[in-house]
């Protein structure tokens, strides 16, 4: 049997039984007693309410899991990318036309397939637990216009890198990793005046007791911005959230209008002060100068696998082509990736412990931050008792009990 397919399809099954044991484990560190630091805001029904959330969509995650490993390795076994890629070929429209006709039907396969989980999950689970306000048309939209932006965006940059592999020999993955830094990089520009505006409408945060704490903030911390803004996020959910987007004179701050009427002034305050803090200790970034390393690797390993013709047989490929060699590396890659993701949770997770410093020492007071995240995580159902492992895996944020406790060592302190 050919060997790149063995370790293929053991890749495979691994990670689907790595995934399976770490939501197991997740299941079974759920603990029905209250922990006492949110006694205060979690009464017992809504604590068992978010158990619950935990255990319904960690089955449900399962099962679309199980699924998918299914599909994939059914489709590996009978030869589906040949077929994808005699239908592409057959269109006659060159390498770089067959390339993206190639990946175009490769994602219409991928999200035909998922389209009904993910409307289970939005429309079932999460209108079950009271969060869901997407309604038909939104979710139909918003699919349209991720299919849209991902032609038009993902195509030209696609296109690219076939043509780099296609020309200009070895050096093509230095190339294509200076493009694909290149793209990323004007895309954090436009993406907040251009491409979110298309899903979610963003308000200048009305004049008044928030936005003089907050311009007070960031006066005093000089942090210069172009706008605060509210994002409708009650559209699609009743969950909180907010973040920084941008870069220069195009950075802003952003609310989800659900987290401005859950949350007192002070509060807002802290959450802005924490995302202050990974904006001024430069974890921004620094996680992206990794990611960027990440991506070097990532084409250089790549530009081994090209057109290895072992690899294409292992998928019973008649033709070797850059495109096709680009997912079938993303199989080779996977276990690398998965390394690299349990490092950079490792760093991202000390990064919110940073933030959360950062944002104690600048306000005078940490007990703010602390109610804005007890506040987060009820209204989100959050799960307070993660295991240790799906932690290590799946979290780029620490446990709340462990920021929660952290926080208040350090007010004791």
């Amino acid at each position: 049997m050919n060997i790149y397919l063995v370790f293929i399809l053991a890749v495979i099954v691994i990670g689907y039984t790595l995934e399976s044991v770490l939501s197991m484990l997740n299941m079974r560190a759920l603990k029905p007693e209250l922990p006492a630091l949110f006694k205060d805001v979690f009464d017992k029904e809504k604590y068992k309410r978010s158990q619950e959330y935990t255990g319904v969509t960690t089955r449900f995650s399962l099962v679309s899991n199980t699924v998918s490993t299914v599909i994939t390795l059914v489709f590996i076994l009978l030869g589906g990318f040949n077929l994808v890629d005699s239908m592409a070929r057959s269109m006659g429209y060159g390498v770089i036309g067959s390339g993206l006709i190639f990946m175009g039907l490769l994602m219409l396969f991928s999200g035909v397939a998922s389209l009904p989980f993910s409307i289970y999950s939005t429309f079932v689970i999460e209108e079950r637990f009271g969060f869901n306000k997407t309604t038909p048309k939104t979710f139909i939209l918003d699919l349209l216009k991720s299919i849209f932006l991902s032609a038009l965006i993902g195509g030209p940059l696609l296109a690219f890198v076939i043509w780099f592999f296609e020309t200009t020999g070895s050096n093509a993955w230095l190339y294509c990793w200076g493009a694909t830094f290149l793209f990323v990089l004007v895309l954090q520009f436009i993406a907040p005046v251009l491409l979110m505006p298309l899903f979610n409408k963003f308000t200048p945060l009305e004049e008044g007791d928030l936005h003089d704490a907050i311009m007070a903030y960031a006066s005093k911390e000089s942090f210069k911005m172009k706008g605060i803004y509210t994002m409708d996020g009650s559209k699609r959910s009743t969950k909180l959230n907010a973040y920084f987007t941008g870069f220069g004179k195009f950075r802003r701050i952003v609310f989800y209008d659900t987290l401005v009427d859950k949350l007192s002034t002070d509060e807002i305050v802290g959450v802005l002060a924490h995302e202050m803090g990974h904006f001024k200790l430069k974890h921004i970034f620094k996680m992206m100068a990794a990611s960027i390393l990440q991506m070097g690797l990532m084409y250089y390993i790549l530009s081994i696998f090209l057109n290895n013709r072992g690899l294409f047989d292992a998928f019973g490929m008649e033709h070797v082509s850059v495109y096709a060699s680009l997912i079938f590396f993303g199989f080779l890659y996977s276990p690398i990736s998965t390394l690299l993701s349990l490092i950079f949770n490792v760093f991202s997770r000390k990064h919110e412990y940073q933030a959360d410093e950062y944002a104690a020492d600048s306000t005078g007071d940490a007990h703010h931050l602390i109610s804005a995240l007890k506040k987060l995580s009820v209204a989100n159902l959050s799960n307070l008792t993660p295991h240790p492992w799906y932690v290590a895996f799946h979290y780029s944020h620490p446990p709340i009990l462990e920021r929660l406790k952290a926080m208040g060592a350090r007010e004791d302190g």
